[in-house]
């Protein structure tokens, strides 16, 4: 699909994260931190006034330790640091190299909105030194170290497919997170397809995710990757696509989880709402990549409002002919809304009341318990 989607899509997520002056930082968040008589920082301290020496300070206008949030990252050369990120957008790449475990991000003003990282890279958008991006390389932020921590951030990627008629390879990641043990709370995830790549390091490799309080946007498969990953109360939103004149818009989730692994996704009390048509959106399709032809699939969705945006007749789709979904491992259990009306039973596979007790934050994570201390 790479006809041209609604060009207000960018000025929509400027707006949403209040980045209204010329720094990027928001008016509201600075007002705010006025309100409370403490600085861009808030409760978090300052680089006068450090929590400890492995937390940093990121702000945009110079106040902090670091400008970008990628300099900060490279800056915390070893295991356990965190990063205080000043209310701003900031536009920017950044990777979180294997080696800087344990890390965590706070957003200073405590609402996502305030604190954004953003950039417009897409798979088909082409490289400096020749070639294109292809999907990893468009992700704004790439985590790869384990124990990854984010609060109170939004993670985007505004590029738009109307800006770029000639591009065909339309996937533009927010994010890539590939570690064992990361968290995010309170997070919110802005793009059209591929937005969230809740991904691993290797095929044999089961990283565990844990998304709760979340938000997240797309169009195409804007969940999607082999990760272990539990989203939990979180908030699930379908786009309106202009550039298209009929069903299906796109596709909610599509895991490639490894067959070898037990545990895929796990979507639990959240909601799925739309901006576009009733029916206009799957559920999920079955991401089998050429990578791993031996990919089983793997989706729960259990105690999950579904609003007729959903395709309640017809879910689930096939991304190839040669893997159907009936082949793979998707299931529903307790879901309400129009869009999870069970109409014709084959196509919505259920948990019985005795299988559902394996679906659970708890039996996907194991021994990690990141809801305790987040």
């Amino acid at each position: 699909m790479t006809l041209p989607a609604p060009v207000s899509r960018r000025s929509f997520v400027v707006a949403s994260v209040g980045a209204a002056l010329a720094l990027g930082v928001s008016s509201q968040a600075q007002a705010q931190a006025h309100v409370r008589g403490r600085g861009p920082f808030g409760r978090y301290g300052s680089p006068s006034a450090r929590l400890d020496e492995r937390t940093l300070y990121v702000h945009p206008g110079g106040l902090g330790d670091h400008t970008t949030v990628q300099a900060a990252v490279n800056a915390a050369s070893g295991s356990g640091y965190t990063l205080v990120i000043a209310p701003g957008t900031y536009r920017e790449t950044v990777s979180v190299s294997v080696a800087r475990t344990e890390m965590t991000w706070v957003g200073a003003s405590g609402e996502a909105r305030d604190v954004v990282v953003v950039y417009d890279n897409a798979a088909g958008t082409p490289k400096p030194g020749g070639g294109t991006y292809g999907t990893t390389g468009s992700a704004t932020t790439l985590v790869q170290a384990d124990g990854f921590t984010a609060r109170d951030l939004t993670f985007a990627n505004d590029w738009l497919r109307a800006e770029h008629p000639g591009i065909s390879g339309t996937q533009a990641v927010a994010i890539k997170v590939q570690g064992d043990r990361s968290a995010f709370v309170g997070c919110r995830f802005l793009g059209h397809q591929d937005t969230l790549y809740a991904d691993s390091m290797a095929l044999g490799t089961f990283a565990r995710q844990y998304y709760r309080d979340c938000y997240v946007e797309g169009d195409v498969d804007f969940v999607f990757g082999r990760a272990t990953a539990v989203y939990e109360n979180c908030h699930l939103r379908t786009l309106i696509r202009d550039d298209l004149t009929g069903a299906p818009y796109g596709f909610v989730f599509a895991p490639s989880t490894a067959g070898a692994n037990p545990r895929g996704y796990l979507v639990t009390g959240g909601r799925i709402s739309s901006e576009a048509p009733d029916a206009y959106y799957k559920l999920a399709r079955p991401w089998v990549p050429s990578s791993d032809t031996t990919a089983r699939p793997m989706l729960t969705v259990r105690g999950t409002r579904m609003s007729a945006g959903i395709d309640a007749v017809e879910p689930y789709t096939n991304m190839s002919s040669g893997f159907p979904w009936q082949d793979q491992r998707f299931a529903e259990y307790r879901n309400t809304g129009p869009g999870a009306v069970v109409s014709v039973p084959e196509n919505r596979p259920q948990l019985t009341s005795s299988e559902a007790r394996s679906h659970t934050r708890e039996a996907y994570l194991g021994d990690w318990t990141p809801w305790k201390g987040c």
